[in-house]
This record gives C-alpha cells, structure tokens and sequence, in this order.
C-alpha cells in the first residue's frame, strides 16, 4: 500500500496520528465472503517519530482469537503543511518484512509466536537494534568505530572521547581534540574501549 495523506477533517476528529490510528485497526465486521463475524483491537501501540508500531489481536466468534501480531505505519506529521495535508502514513504488517526495524520493546514483547520467515527475521533486527541503543556508555569513556569516518573537516577518526552533556552526547578524539557529532550513535556498531593500566613496578626485595 502507498502513501496516505488527509487534512483535519478527514482524522475524523482525532487529534494525533496514534489516536487515528488506534481507531482505524479497532473494528468488528462480518466477513462478506465467509459471512462470520471477525474482528481486531489494539494490545498496545506507541508512537515514536515518523513511525507507529502495534501490538494487534484478530478474533472471531465464540471468542476465538488469533496470535498477537505487529502492525507498523510510516508517519509524516506536519500541522502547519501548507496544503493542509498535515497527516499521511503508509501500513503494513510484519509479515511484508519492514525494513524499519526500531519498535519498542513494549511492543515486541506483546507478539505471539509466529512461523513466518519474513516476521522472524524482521522481529530479530528490532532485537539486534535494540541491544545496540541499550548499551551504556559513561562520561569519560573511549568508544572506536570499527572502521574511520570521514567528518566535514576532512579529518577521519575511529576512536573518540565520551563527553555526556544531560542527554546529549559530544565526542572528541583521545587526546581531547575536536567536538564531533555522529548521527544515531546508539545504533551504529561500536566497543568501549578499556582504560590503558599503567604497568606495575616490581622492587626487588633487600637483602
């Protein structure tokens, strides 16, 4: 499915892209072809910029329910666009295969079981995404980048100094050169590099 796009009117009263779209995988009807009742609800849902993610379960009648799956929508949110299309999104769910892989951990671990290759792999790249934004760098510490970047100055570096100012993070080279930025840091592959020991002195024992 393509892009979506909607002014105010057509959000059918709803505020933001996550009530809308909360509203729109909530829903009960009865299968024309089969002519059996069905429906879904939303388990949990978060939303985070550019992108929805959600937690939903299918039912049917007698209250048989299907396992927990994910949907996700691309989000492009402006209320002051100039056309007055301040909303669009484009879904799908995780058995296309998104190549957007940062949903929450909230809502992968609300997922039930699932055999499909396309689900699997994209639920194990949300998990690999995730254990890279978790790791914990300090104030102070040494990271390396497993191969140089090139910076707008032209200079290239693999190994920088953490500087933490409240949630923001500067980098510098070892010896405290330079403030460098690096997009989406937390989820590029690096390794905190262990302070050097300066070597221990033996004496030898007197006589």
């Amino acid at each position: 499915m393509g892009w979506l796009y909607m002014h105010r009117a057509g959000m059918g009263g709803f505020d933001t892209p996550k009530a809308y779209l909360d509203n729109q995988l909530t829903w009960e009807r009865e299968n024309e072809e089969t002519g059996t009742f069905e429906g879904c609800r939303v388990i949990r849902s978060v939303s985070t910029t550019g992108a929805y993610y959600a937690a939903v379960q299918r039912y049917g009648p007698n209250n048989q329910t299907h396992a927990i799956s994910a949907v996700i929508c691309f989000v492009r949110w402006n209320p002051k666009a100039a056309d007055g299309l301040l909303f669009g999104y484009k879904d799908m769910d995780e058995n296309s295969g998104p190549v957007e892989a940062g949903c929450p951990r909230s809502i992968l671990e609300e997922l039930g079981p699932t055999s499909h290759p396309y689900a699997l792999d994209w639920r194990n790249r949300c998990y690999r995404q995730l254990r890279l934004k978790e790791r914990k760098i300090a104030d102070g510490d040494m990271i390396r980048l497993p191969e140089p970047m090139q910076f707008t100055d032209g200079s290239e570096h693999a190994e920088f100094r953490v500087t933490k100012r409240g949630a923001k993070i500067e980098l510098s080279t070892p010896d405290g050169r330079g403030r460098f930025r690096i997009s989406r840091l937390m989820e590029r592959r690096f390794e905190v590099v262990p302070p050097k020991r300066a070597p221990r002195t033996f004496f030898p024992a007197t006589p």
